[in-house]
């Protein structure tokens, strides 16, 4: 059975606390961002050396190595969708299918290690950039292609909802999940 997408619109995270992950998402405050990415990364190190990294735990979600790869693109996209909205006055940023991608580059098998290792590589340049941006770019605003608005605060806010929700899908547990709370 193949994975059904996820179309739900997530920024609802941004006013509310997610009730899986327990993320206060709109609560982060900017300077805490590029840490927080940091240790998101650092916690998927233990989850790709886990024995079941491959194994699928129904027919409807992804294994751990399959999460590890979105997060590993996430921080390269939201790199990008950050450098943009930083370089242009509102860019609308494309629609990106998770799922699409996630078939379209087999990330079922990807070697968990090569994952491991990239995926540090682009927490820390996200990171990177998040730490870079000045006071007076943090209101800067970008567009996703279905209209929902961003400033550069609130798309960091928004992706570190993404990739803590995915670790604490692997993880299954909040309280073990960096950022929450």
């Amino acid at each position: 059975m193949a994975i059904v997408s996820d179309t739900s619109d997530w920024t609802w995270v941004l006013e509310r606390p997610c009730t899986d992950c327990g993320l206060r998402a709109g609560a982060v405050a900017f300077d805490n961002l590029p840490g927080l990415i940091r240790d998101n990364a650092a916690a998927w190190r233990a989850v790709l050396t886990r024995a079941d990294v491959a194994v699928r735990p129904n027919d409807y979600t992804w294994s751990a190595v399959e999460y590890a790869a979105h997060v590993r693109d996430c921080c390269r996209l939201f790199a990008e969708r950050l450098r943009r909205a930083l370089d242009e006055n509102d860019p609308q940023l494309a629609n990106w299918d998770q799922d699409a991608t996630a078939i379209s580059a087999r990330y079922d098998l990807q070697d968990p290690a090569t994952i491991g290792r990239e995926l540090d590589v682009a927490a820390a340049s996200v990171a990177d950039a998040f730490a870079g941006v000045s006071v007076g770019d943090r209101d800067r605003s970008a567009l996703r292609s279905d209209g929902a608005s961003f400033t550069v605060e609130t798309l960091g806010q928004y992706f570190l909802h993404d990739i803590v929700h995915h670790l604490h899908d692997v993880a299954g547990d909040s309280r073990n999940t960096p950022g929450t709370g």
